[in-house]
């Protein structure tokens, strides 16, 4: 996946976690870079430290993907900006949120679903015709190990998880017959980036509780976020359509198999 010359990798969520590992690497790749994301400092001092390191031309878009028609403006001015020379477009941004269905408010339900899997929609939707009309391009849509099994408490962050997972495995299909385009869905397990202690909760939820949820969900975020983006990037030159990333993604993979309405009464007890 050495770049074109010229060719633009489009990357989301690129400030911190696996995104930013990933600027870095396309980067010494050669990619001039589109990085988004809506943590303003992050992203330029990440974009900073590219161009320093590397030469890289890197332009920043702070944008909130949970606002659709920000999400459709990104996409025009990137098209806009760029037009065939476009070649990646990674959805990587993502939150996270706990907390049982009856306690989650709708608005943030909504807004998680749309962070996670309606501005992943709305970019493909709008850069597709660029990616494919150049000398080819690829999509990449990072869903998660809870897009294979939906643990309780995660009823939000499983619903947009799974949704792309769906759209990513039906739009492969879908272009399964073209040659210059395609996609690799992207399963990570527990990668160690700050989406547990990130997350969103229900308003009132028990703060000492929460802490506590958090920390255990920290110990089980083992993988480098660098580990996490080389193998997306292998994914990628393999042209593979699904990457699981992680043992704790593939021992998921497996049990939800074997065991698709009863896999929780073993993995909840791990």
């Amino acid at each position: 996946m050495t770049a074109r010359c010229g060719t633009v990798a489009v990357v989301t969520g690129a400030a911190s976690g696996i995104g930013r590992e990933l600027a870095s690497i396309l980067a010494a790749r050669g990619y001039r870079l589109a990085l988004v994301d809506i943590d303003a400092a992050g992203l330029n001092a990440h974009a900073d430290a590219l161009r320093e390191r590397y030469g890289s031309a890197v332009a920043t878009y702070v944008v909130d993907l949970a606002l659709p028609q920000a999400v459709r403006d990104l996409a025009d001015s990137l098209c806009s900006a760029y037009g065939d020379d476009l070649a990646l477009l990674v959805n990587n941004a993502g939150i996270a949120l706990g907390g049982g269905f009856e306690a989650v408010d709708a608005a943030d339900f909504d807004s998680c679903m749309q962070i996670n899997f309606g501005a992943a929609v709305q970019l493909v939707r709008g850069l597709l015709p660029a990616l494919e009309s150049g000398a080819g391009g690829w999509i990449v849509n990072v869903s998660s190990i809870f897009g294979i099994v939906a643990p309780p408490r995660q009823t939000a962050y499983s619903a947009s998880k799974f949704a792309l997972r769906g759209f990513s495995e039906a739009l492969t299909h879908e272009l399964a017959g073209r040659e210059t385009i395609g996609v690799t869905t992207v399963f990570p397990g527990g990668v160690k980036t700050g989406i547990a202690r990130n997350a969103r909760a229900p308003e009132g939820a028990n703060a000492e509780a929460r802490e506590q949820q958090v920390a255990a969900m920290e110990r089980k975020l083992t993988m480098e976020p660098r580990d996490a983006a080389e193998r997306i990037v292998a994914a990628i030159d393999g042209r593979h359509s699904r990457v699981l990333v992680g043992k704790d993604a593939r021992l998921a993979e497996k049990i939800q198999r074997l065991l698709p309405t009863r896999y929780w009464s073993i993995i909840g007890r791990s």
